[in-house]
């Protein structure tokens, strides 16, 4: 009889790829549960991946919210339990969030076994109290920020978590660039304002400079009419786009990339070797987003500025010496094609398997 396993997720997209890439790798060999979140649910085929509902209530710092948080949070910690005990589910892994709080507090109740999952740099606050209740921690890196030193023998490193058809894309390996320059503009599964009006509006400056095309996502209705508008006017090659699963399937077009630091997001442009200006969510919880872009920084993989010390005359100046000095623009392209050559759907498939097995 095959281990039931339940994988938890979501909130943010941030969340709910990797777990769907978790479902991939393991739904041959185990019998494998998803459960997620309202928010969750926009990241999630429903013809592909059957999933349960169980709405986690986030959590508020309102005191005159807390008697109903608590009580939803009750309302959900016993939907948890009754799934995980009614389905006979062995093992839960948690791809963390406020959304993993009684999926498991309910698995440690019932005796079931944990392992955690943490692909930014800074480990999230409900893995880092769960960790003392869990068996293994899965993470990209041994390094990971605040992680409690007397679990770090929990760290089960392994290469970036990606959907298993990006695999079978081509990627950007070429020593050349195109002309246009072809640059994708990518909040992540969320969009960024930050993006769609301060580097639309650099963009169209350097347009006077040099040719390039944008492939652009702009969540926002009306932005994308009237940025739209705005580059068709100028004559700017251009593709706008919402949040698409599949946007992958055009990274080998891009020559360069301006983007927030979502562990998803990065770890898709390394695997097609494409160079980017990681531009962090302010934000974000623990400042995570910049430690996750200084990580590959530090590697000569990308470019790195905080979106309050951004100015236009320096995106002019980056992507001018990128087109008429492009060596330092290769150097990085090389070390993501250095980095990236183990990360193969089989390498990541043996690894995993063995994790679950050994547990």
């Amino acid at each position: 009889m095959k281990k039931k396993i339940l994988i938890s997720t979501g909130g943010s997209g941030g969340h709910v790829i990797p777990a769907i890439s978790l479902y991939e790798h393991l739904e041959n060999k185990f019998e494998i549960f998803l459960s997620t979140d309202k928010r969750g649910t926009k990241f999630i085929n429903k013809n592909i991946y059957k999933y349960k509902l169980i709405e986690i209530p986030r959590i508020t710092k309102n005191i005159f919210k807390l008697p109903y948080y608590i009580y939803f949070l009750l309302i959900s910690f016993f939907k948890s339990y009754f799934f995980l005990k009614n389905n006979n589910i062995e093992l839960l892994i948690s791809t963390g969030g406020y959304m993993s709080l009684p999926l498991c507090i309910a698995s440690k109740i019932l005796n079931i076994k944990i392992i955690l999952f943490e692909p930014n740099m800074v480990i999230g606050r409900s893995n880092k109290f769960f960790i003392k209740f869990s068996k293994k921690i899965i993470c990209y890196s041994n390094n990971i920020i605040n992680f409690p030193q007397k679990y770090k023998n929990k760290i089960f490193v392994t290469a970036p978590l990606l959907r298993k058809k990006i695999y079978d894309q081509k990627k950007n390996s070429e020593k050349k660039i195109n002309n246009p320059f072809k640059i994708l503009i990518i909040g992540g599964s969320q969009g960024a304002e930050f993006l769609d009006n301060e580097i639309s509006k650099t963009l169209c400056e350097i347009f006077n400079l040099h040719k390039i095309s944008l492939v652009q996502q702009i969540t926002n209705n009306e932005r994308k009419i009237l940025i739209k508008k705005k580059y068709n006017q100028l004559g700017i090659q251009n593709e706008i786009f919402s949040f698409d699963e599949e946007i992958f399937r055009k990274y080998h077009e891009i020559d360069f990339a301006i983007t927030r630091s979502g562990a998803s997001t990065i770890s898709e442009l390394i695997f097609f070797n494409i160079p980017f200006l990681a531009i962090p969510l302010p934000k974000s919880k623990d400042n995570h987003q910049f430690y996750n872009a200084k990580n590959f920084y530090d590697q000569n993989f990308c470019w790195l500025i905080n979106q309050f010390d951004y100015k236009s005359d320096y995106l002019k100046e980056l992507i001018d010496n990128i087109i008429q000095n492009p060596q330092n623009y290769f150097e990085k392209k090389n070390n993501m094609i250095n980095y990236s050559y183990q990360n193969t759907w089989n390498n990541i498939n043996q690894s995993l398997l063995d994790l679950i097995n050994e547990n």
